[in-house]
């Protein structure tokens, strides 16, 4: 095992990731315009459906990632639910509390990385015996290349797709939701239509019209909140409007290259590949932890703030990236459950534990001590990179110590190994005891 390898890293540990809400980007693209077909493979409620069929809980509205105290109150965040739990209106990042005051009878189930990893595993497996090409985009998501499909016609489309729910049924005991189109954008549409345990094939120009163009915009790959109401104020809601529109009003709100792209995107237009490396680098590396209960302990918050740096290192490590500038968190049990964010800087760019806790534990100790002091009660932590770039590219007047390094590299080889925390900061002990709302710390 090469720890300089990003695929000897385990960069979803302890990462509830249901999804990649990122642009297609253009190095991600075919250059040529060849007409191809993309499927898009989505497990409904993944968590939930595994969870499900382990207990025998068919039927009952489960949410997963919150606890009942002894005295019965919920506590936690909603990571996923059943559909029973969704029908209630129990929604993803829900507190606990509230989802319990919708449904009482909630039925809550913490998260089990390892068991939903293996399930992954086994289920990318079957889908290499469909497709040559295979990408994981996340552990209940998957896009195949099924180009050799296209001569064949809608028929046999529809056999191949239905085969192999089969197939993934009869091996696993869960039921998926497919889309078929002739881009990845609109294949990962598709996929959406008809949960759960769907099928969609989107093959032509009036398959679009029918089932696409009246959805908004941004429940298109790539469109957030803050895109959305951008494209709302130029009067482009849904995908129809953009049809409509052309690329003019993208160029202008988005920049010549980027308002191109993301016309493209959202008329069905990209050329994405199906990326065989299965390695997504996001935009910035984050972390956040909201204790089973409230503390007022300074030196466990200190333990909580040393293992969010050891979880945002860890994957920068793995991404081989680096960051400079930073971001720290810290929540306070508030009713508005309220905190403090404050901005630090490494000396410079660095994915080594010991030059973050030393730019970030002076200052955030401090508020959690003013806080503190004040009768405040602090809830959570919280880390994330405002600036990354790659590993290799070199300072001036800063550079890691050699030995540092290695150490990390030795740690991180038998971490990847042995298990995530065979070797670790003694601080790690001194954390906030209790549950979380995930079995894993993310």
């Amino acid at each position: 095992m090469d720890p300089n390898r990003p695929f000897s890293y385990d960069t979803d540990q302890d990462v509830h990731r249901i999804t990649l809400y990122s642009t297609v980007a253009r190095d991600h693209q075919h250059r040529d315009f060849r007409r191809r077909l993309t499927l898009h493979l989505d497990m409904n409620c993944f968590y939930a459906q595994v969870e499900q069929r382990a207990y025998n809980l068919y039927g009952l509205p489960l949410a997963m990632g919150g606890w009942r105290k002894p005295n019965g109150t919920a506590r936690g965040i909603v990571a996923t639910a059943s559909y029973e739990a969704r029908k209630l209106g129990v929604k993803t990042a829900m507190s606990a509390f509230e989802a319990s005051q919708i449904c009482p009878y909630l039925v809550f189930m913490q998260i089990d990385y390892d068991k939903y990893k293996g399930i992954s595993r086994q289920l990318r497996a079957i889908l290499d015996t469909f497709s040559p090409q295979v990408e994981k985009y996340s552990m209940d998501e998957y896009f195949m290349d099924v180009t050799f499909l296209l001569k064949r016609g809608r028929k046999a489309i529809e056999a191949y797709v239905r085969d192999l729910k089969q197939a993934v049924y009869q091996q696993t005991g869960l039921v998926a939701s497919v889309g078929v189109a002739t881009s990845k954008t609109y294949a990962k549409l598709a996929s959406d239509l008809r949960k759960p345990d769907g099928m969609m094939v989107l093959l032509t120009p009036d398959d679009a019209v029918q089932h696409l163009f009246e959805l908004p915009l941004n429940e298109v790959w790539g469109i957030g909140s803050r895109r959305y109401k951008r494209l709302l104020s130029w009067g482009l809601q849904t995908i129809a409007d953009a049809h409509k529109a052309g690329p003019v009003p993208f160029k202008r709100i988005f920049g010549e290259m980027q308002g191109q792209l993301f016309y493209e995107i959202v008329t069905g237009r990209d050329r994405a590949k199906v990326l065989e490396n299965d390695h997504h680098i996001p935009d910035e590396v984050s972390y956040m932890h909201t204790f089973s209960d409230w503390t007022v302990e300074a030196d466990q918050v200190k333990g909580e703030l040393v293992k969010a740096i050891r979880k945002v290192a860890y994957r920068l490590r793995g991404y081989q990236r680096k960051a400079h500038q930073w971001a720290c968190h810290i929540r306070f049990q508030e009713a508005q459950w309220e905190g403090t964010t404050f901005a630090f800087q490494t000396d410079g760019y660095t994915n080594l534990d010991d030059y973050i806790l030393k730019a970030c534990l002076p200052k955030a100790m401090r508020l959690v001590e003013q806080a503190l002091r004040k009768g405040q009660r602090i809830r959570g932590v919280g880390l994330h990179t405002i600036e990354m770039r790659h590993h290799d590219q070199l300072e001036i007047f800063f550079q890691e110590d050699d030995r540092m390094r290695g150490l990390y590299r030795a740690t991180d080889c038998l971490n990847n190994l042995y298990g995530a925390d065979t070797v670790r900061k003694v601080a790690m002990d001194h954390g906030v005891p209790g549950n979380t709302h995930f079995v894993n710390r993310s």
